[in-house]
């Protein structure tokens, strides 16, 4: 326990500690433990997650809501098996399985939920706009989007693929990724009307 209580203390970055992405639905209705089976490997990739691209989404915007987080392989397995939406352990290395590295390296995910963003998609139902402003701004990996106020899992990784995904229709499908047309330059047609309702 005492070692559990230290983990959770351990600051990702100014805002995050470990504690704050250990919670999971899953592992709290099952009775499962959802804690890393490698700590090192965690913190190292939850430390990029948070100083790269949760840090500078929370400067620009306020506060974001973290949905799902850290998942240990138990925890990811079950939830596969149950169909609670998680993709296989093997997918889901340097995903949503912080402590373990996929065929590429370590990484990092977290679903999160802008939540100065709830207001424009509600009235517009446009979730590119949040989706262009991280691809111009953040040295993300892959976004992966959904219809319940646009919350999306943000991964972070050591070789980021930069890859846009929806599952919010009528635009389900891949964004951009690498080759696309829409991939390089910038974007700010897309979301320069929502930064200025900002103020």
């Amino acid at each position: 326990m005492k070692g559990l209580e230290d983990l959770g203390r351990v600051r990702l970055s100014r805002s995050f500690f470990l504690r704050d992405f250990l919670y999971s639905e899953i592992a709290n209705f099952h009775g499962v433990p959802n804690i890393p089976d490698d700590p090192d490997l965690a913190i190292a990739a939850g430390t990029r997650l948070c100083e790269d691209l949760l840090e500078p989404l929370q400067a620009r915007f306020g506060r974001i809501s973290i949905r799902s987080a850290y998942r240990s392989p138990d925890v990811n397995r079950l939830g596969n098996e149950r169909g609670y939406n998680c993709a296989v352990n093997g997918a889901n290395h340097a995903g949503h399985i912080w402590d373990q590295k996929d065929a590429n390296g370590m990484g990092a995910t977290a679903c999160i939920v802008v939540n100065a963003f709830i207001p424009s998609y509600e009235a517009t139902g446009r979730w590119e706009a949040l989706a262009w402003w991280v691809h111009d701004q953040l040295p993300y990996s892959h976004m992966e989007f959904f219809p319940r106020y646009a919350a999306f899992n943000l991964n972070w990784h050591e070789r980021p693929k930069r890859v846009i995904h929806s599952w919010i229709p009528p635009r389900r499908g891949t964004l951009t990724k690498p080759g696309m047309p829409n991939h390089e330059g910038r974007h700010e047609g897309e979301y320069g009307e929502w930064l200025a309702s900002l103020g």
